[in-house]
């Protein structure tokens, strides 16, 4: 229930690169060390994480992990072009397909960031875990968030019933 709350994040100042400069599928230490300090940074200021832009001023990415916002129950996430296409975020776009949720793989630009009625943010170690805030924008972690955080944890943590039975 906790989970569901939201976590806060603010907006980075540092950009992930042009993949021109740097191989953007590379867990590359140049890389990461952008996203490190930008999630000190976050943390030093009281947020959960820092969303990050490309250069290009498009919405990326957290520093560890995808977004995905919603709007009339559409999700919308970033096309991965400059940052790691993470495997919670394909799983988690193979769960919405399951449903019949239609997911759209866009430039998202940060002006947009106001419209959009829920986020969650999607990684190893985030698992799916709802926005509340980004910045100056409010979102209400709501159905479709918490489904898909469901669905993804019965996905990689069958139930107790699944297991016993394949004992």
């Amino acid at each position: 229930a906790e989970r569901l709350k939201g976590i806060r994040l603010m907006l980075a100042e540092y950009r992930r690169p042009d993949p021109r400069t740097a191989p953007a599928r590379a867990k590359a230490a140049g890389l990461y060390m952008i996203c490190t300090i930008e999630k000190h940074r976050a943390e030093a200021a009281g947020y959960a994480d820092a969303l990050m832009l490309d250069w290009r001023d498009h919405v990326a990415e957290a520093t560890g992990a995808n977004i995905f916002l919603i709007k009339d129950g559409v999700l919308h996430t970033p096309t991965p072009d400059c940052f790691l296409d993470g495997i919670t975020r394909r799983t988690v776009i193979d769960l919405a397909k399951k449903r019949q949720m239609q997911v759209v793989e866009r430039t998202i630009l940060p002006e947009e960031l106001g419209s959009f009625d829920e986020c969650f943010i999607t990684g190893t170690a985030a698992e799916v875990t709802p926005v509340s805030e980004i910045g100056p924008h409010r979102y209400t972690p709501g159905q479709i968030s918490e489904t898909l955080l469901n669905d993804y944890m019965e996905a990689v943590m069958p139930s107790q019933a699944t297991l016993a039975a394949n004992a």
